[in-house]
Order: structure tokens, then C-alpha cells, then sequence
């Protein structure tokens, strides 16, 4: 590809910060609409964070596979296996932690009689561990000139079985619901609630990872497109015409295909790959062409590190959501509840304090980052 593109990195570390920032609100019960997932069908700027990110890991992906000439051998089998492996373990270790920590407070629950029975299988880092395997074989194993047909394929079928199987619905005859369930158990998946309706349905699902390997793959062609094209110009013209026309396919596509992140619909697929599509597209334009990166060093921390990043944020979270500084009364005072009372005590709604928790969250998790950017050193996972 030449020379490195910053944009590629900016882009990546702003997914990890809103990710963290959507994730860590003071309070679940105040929250602004626009930090909050929608309750089912829709769109808010929180459901675009993750499908971002998955975006750019297929970027990363072509870069990291081009080294392998893009075909099968014994050296990228053990790389491709051994990421799988450490993604999906790292989702459970982190909730094995949770649970653990949890339990130093409730002598009644012992780690050891539920470290499997309140285990949730799958989950975001194993979600990034099944894309990650399924579209790089799909990338080793078909010529890169069939990879669209294999995507607008995975799309199609995919509407198709949500469409004759209630799959647009919340409900316990969601076809979603009805493949996991028997495979995952209900104690070992997410909980969903809409429409006054609480479900066993996993955003992170067996089925709906169809559509997230079709998600990675556009990420893939994006990262493709990066590397064919020598001019900067020619980048941004190329990936922001694509990103247009995967946005107006997307937005034509949900009046038949509703846009629901909870469901991975292959409209949501579109509209969000051409959005990251567009912004890709725009930060080129402004930093690697223009120059105008004196903005970048914040975001640039997270994406130069960005799941361990991400992954340090989700530890703290459990750490400050679990840790108990003292107790009001019956109610246990904990690392986040007291530094949200402090952001309360200084707002006038408890919107506000959730939201400046959050943003203070995120700063926390940037100055460990920050350390390790500045001593050059870079974690891969």
C-alpha cells in the first residue's frame, strides 16, 4: 500500500472510543436517545460503533492476509486459528472476571457453581473471533473477483430467512430466537427487551453472524480498493462512490428489510458499511491528503492499540461497576456510583452526569493507552 494511512487508524480509534463511551454511561436509566441503542427497528448513532468496527477489522484483514499472498499455507492456518482462539477465550475470561469479582461480594454465589451455568457463549470478542475466521477462509479460499457475489449471497439469503421466519419481529417466534435457543441454552444467552417483550435473543448470535461475515467481507474490498489505488484522490473518489451506493441500496432496502442492529439485518449491513465507507472516505480527504491531523493523537492512542483498548475498558467497567468503596445504608457504594454521584452533584440532570461519566470513563481508558503509545508499544490480539 505505500505509505501508511492514517486515516485507517483515526477511524479505528474513534470506533474504540464510542465504544467505550456508549458502554459506560453513569446510569442506564438517564441516558440521552442519541447514547443508546434502539429498542428494536432504527437507528442511532450508537448502533453504528460496532458495525464500524467489524468494518475496519476487514480493512486490517486484506493488509494482514496480502502478506500471505492470500493463499493457504501452514504459517496462516496457525495465525488465523490461534487469533480465533484468543478472541473467543478473551469473551469468556472477561465475564469468568466479572463473575468472579462479583462473587467476593455475595458469600451465597461461589464462583465455581456458576462459572458455567451464567456463562453467556457468545458475545462481542466472540463475535470478532467467528467473523474473523469465516471471512478470512472466505478471502483465502475464493478469488477476490467472486468475494462480492459471495456478499450480495449472504445478504440476499439472509433477508430471505428472516423474512419467512418472523425475523423483523420481537418475538419468541423470532427465527433468531429459534435457531440459537436450542443450540446456545437460555441461560447461556443475552436477554433482549422491546415493545415491553423480554426475550432470549442475542445480538451476537449463531445466525446473525451470517450477515457480520458479509459485513467484514465489504470491509475486505474496501481494504482492496486502499491498495489498487496508488492516489490518495483516486481512494476517496473510489470508496466514498461505493460507500454512497451501499447507503442509498441500504435505505431503499429497509422498506421491505427493516434496519435493526439487534438483528444484523442485511439493510443494516449496507447502510452502516456505507456510512463507515463515506467516513473513511472523508478522513482520507481531510488527514492524508489535506494534513489536517493535529486533531489525530487522541484517537490515533486507540487505534493503534485498539482491542487491547477495548479490552482494558472492559475490564475497568467490570472493576468500577463491581469494586465497593463503603455502603449507604443497605446499598453498596461503588467505584462508579461514586464518581457518578460526584458528576451529579455538579450537573442539573442526571442525563448530563451519565453522559460526562461516561466521556470521564473514556479518559481514563486513554491515559493507559496514552502510556503505551508514546513508548511505541503495540498489542496485538
Amino acid at each position: 500500500m505505500g505509505k501508511r494511512l492514517l486515516a485507517v487508524d483515526i477511524l479505528r480509534g474513534i470506533t474504540v472510543a464510542g465504544m467505550l463511551l456508549f458502554n459506560n454511561p453513569g446510569s442506564w436509566g438517564h441516558l440521552y436517545t442519541p447514547l443508546g441503542h434502539a429498542e428494536w427497528i432504527g437507528l442511532t448513532p450508537t448502533d453504528l460503533v460496532f458495525p464500524f468496527f467489524v468494518f475496519v477489522m476487514g480493512v486490517s484483514m486484506y493488509f494482514s492476509l496480502r502478506k500471505f499472498q492470500f493463499k493457504p499455507s501452514a504459517g496462516l492456518m496457525v495465525k488465523v486459528v490461534r487469533r480465533t482462539v484468543i478472541l473467543f477465550l478473551i469473551g469468556w475470561v472477561v465475564q469468568w472476571f466479572g463473575m468472579w469479582l462479583r462473587s467476593l461480594y455475595n458469600p451465597d454465589v461461589h464462583f465455581f457453581d456458576i462459572w458455567w451455568a451464567k456463562l453467556r457463549i457468545l458475545g462481542v470478542f466472540q463475535r470478532l473471533a467467528l467473523v474473523y475466521f469465516f471471512g478470512s477462509m472466505a478471502a483465502i479460499l475464493f478469488k477476490q473477483r467472486f468475494i462480492p457475489w459471495l456478499i450480495g449471497i449472504i445478504l440476499v439469503a439472509y433477508a430471505i430467512i428472516l423474512g419467512v421466519g418472523q425475523g423483523y419481529t420481537f418475538t419468541s417466534d423470532n427465527i433468531l430466537v429459534q435457531f440459537d435457543l436450542p443450540i446456545l441454552g437460555e441461560d447461556h444467552m443475552y436477554h433482549e427487551s422491546a415493545e415491553g417483550i423480554r426475550l432470549a435473543l442475542d445480538p451476537e448470535g449463531i445466525l446473525s453472524t451470517l450477515p457480520c461475515i458479509a459485513h467484514v467481507l465489504i470491509g475486505f474490498m474496501v481494504g482492496k480498493c486502499l491498495v489498487e489505488f496508488h492516489d490518495n484522490r483516486d481512494r476517496v473518489v473510489q470508496i466514498a462512490v461505493w460507500g454512497c451506493v451501499m447507503l442509498l441500496v441500504g435505505w431503499l432496502a429497509q422498506y421491505g428489510i427493516p434496519c435493526c442492529k439487534k438483528a444484523w439485518t442485511s439493510s443494516y449491513v449496507l447502510i452502516t458499511c456505507g456510512m463507515a465507507s463515506c467516513v473513511l472516505a472523508m478522513l482520507i480527504y481531510a488527514i492524508d491528503i489535506k494534513g489536517h491531523n493535529r486533531w489525530c493523537n487522541f484517537f490515533q492512542t486507540f487505534g493503534v492499540n485498539p482491542l487491547f483498548c477495548y479490552l482494558l475498558g472492559t475490564i475497568l467497567s467490570i472493576v468500577f461497576g463491581t469494586v465497593r468503596l463503603g455502603m449507604d445504608g443497605d446499598k453498596p457504594i461503588t467505584i462508579k456510583g461514586s464518581l457518578y454521584s460526584m458528576w451529579q452533584s455538579m450537573t442539573t440532570t442526571d442525563e448530563a452526569a451519565s453522559c460526562l461519566f461516561a466521556i470521564s470513563f473514556v479518559l481514563i481508558t486513554w491515559i493507559f493507552g496514552y502510556i503505551l503509545y508514546k513508548k511505541k508499544i503495540y498489542i496485538k490480539i
